[in-house]
């Protein structure tokens, strides 16, 4: 009896010992992002660190936080907050990180996507590793790229069919960019965290606002709170993850491709996932008791004349020449 006591504790010691050195090197990391639980940002989130688990052997665990609870629910803060090293992983949208990064505002410039083979042309290839080399100067090391989408704008006074329609309107708007579209079309911009938003669209202190189909409007269920939706396609958001420097640059290279290889197998689902649910997502939308208003290429047009004083303004900022190689990236895959 006393041998077989004796055999127990030497066996569970045993154990313990070669369990240890695994059990201490997995490391806990902290992701932002500035969406819900219900979003395709989240899942993928969620496949990133699943990913990530699998290529390290479990010695890279990410724990994720929605709605930019780390940073406050400052949707913009987040990316300072990496390029200190205050916080290890983001997922964000192109424009949050303008405050930080101005040229991101690339991406979102008015009617410069027609669109997706447009958008793919520049998230690969040179323009995709310019952008990642501006982001660097920031300690901001960008991963992969995914999709927010195509922005589209609802509101709850009436249907948007001309750029006079939108006249008046109090809408909510991410950042400066989008603020000087809306002034643009004579709309009265509000810039407001996301995590405001729906209550504000609730209550009426804004009429509307714009985000993409797919990535915001369903899973956030703003059709519980807007009536109308225009599906205008004035900007483009694309999203990415990023990992601060100081973290990235104490990884061997080793460990460095582990990471970016998750990291590009995760956007390239959470943007195909966005996809699909954006395609059927007017549909949806429609059951759910919303007016879908669907312009056509003399009214985008229309929309487009109304908003180059916007895009004159921010391609200056971004950088004439930035600007162009966006457009000559677009213009050589058509």
């Amino acid at each position: 009896m006393k041998v077989t006591k004796l055999g127990t504790v030497l066996v569970a010691a045993l154990v313990t010992a070669f369990a240890l050195p695994g059990a201490a090197s997995a490391t806990t990391y902290r992701l932002s992002h500035n969406t819900s639980d219900t979003t395709t940002w989240h899942k993928g989130a969620e496949k990133f660190n699943e990913l990530l688990k699998a290529k390290t052997d479990g010695k890279i665990d990410i724990r994720i936080f929605p709605n930019a609870t780390l940073s406050g629910g400052d949707q913009m803060k987040q990316a300072t907050m990496v390029s200190q090293g205050a916080l290890d992983f983001l997922i964000t949208s192109a424009i949050n990180v303008t405050p930080l990064v101005p040229e991101m505002a690339v991406f979102s410039l008015p009617y410069l996507y027609a669109d997706y083979k447009d958008v793919d042309a520049t998230t690969t290839g040179a323009t995709s590793d310019k952008m990642a080399e501006i982001l660097a100067k920031k300690d901001i090391v960008m991963l992969a790229w995914g999709e927010n989408g195509f922005r589209e704008v609802t509101n709850n006074v009436r249907p948007i069919k001309t750029p006079a329609d939108m006249k008046g309107l109090k809408m909510r708007v991410a950042g400066p960019m989008y603020i000087d579209v809306m002034n643009a079309l004579g709309a009265n911009p509000q810039q407001m965290q996301w995590t405001e938003t729906f209550s504000a669209l609730q209550q009426g202190v804004v009429d509307g606002q714009e985000n993409p189909i797919g990535a915001v409007i369903i899973p956030q269920r703003v059709y519980e709170v807007q009536k109308y939706l225009t599906t205008w396609h004035y900007s483009y958001d694309p999203v990415f993850v990023g990992v601060s420097n100081k973290l990235w640059s104490s990884w061997d290279a080793d460990t460095q491709a582990k990471v970016r290889a998750a990291a590009v197998e995760a956007m390239s689902f959470q943007k195909q996932l966005t996809r699909d649910d954006t395609a059927k997502g007017v549909q949806f939308l429609r059951d759910k008791g919303m007016e879908v208003y669907e312009p056509n290429a003399d009214e985008l047009m229309a929309f487009r004349e109304a908003t180059k004083p916007a895009f004159d303004t921010w391609a200056k900022k971004v950088g004439p020449d930035l600007v162009k190689s966006f457009q000559d990236a677009i213009k050589k895959a058509q």
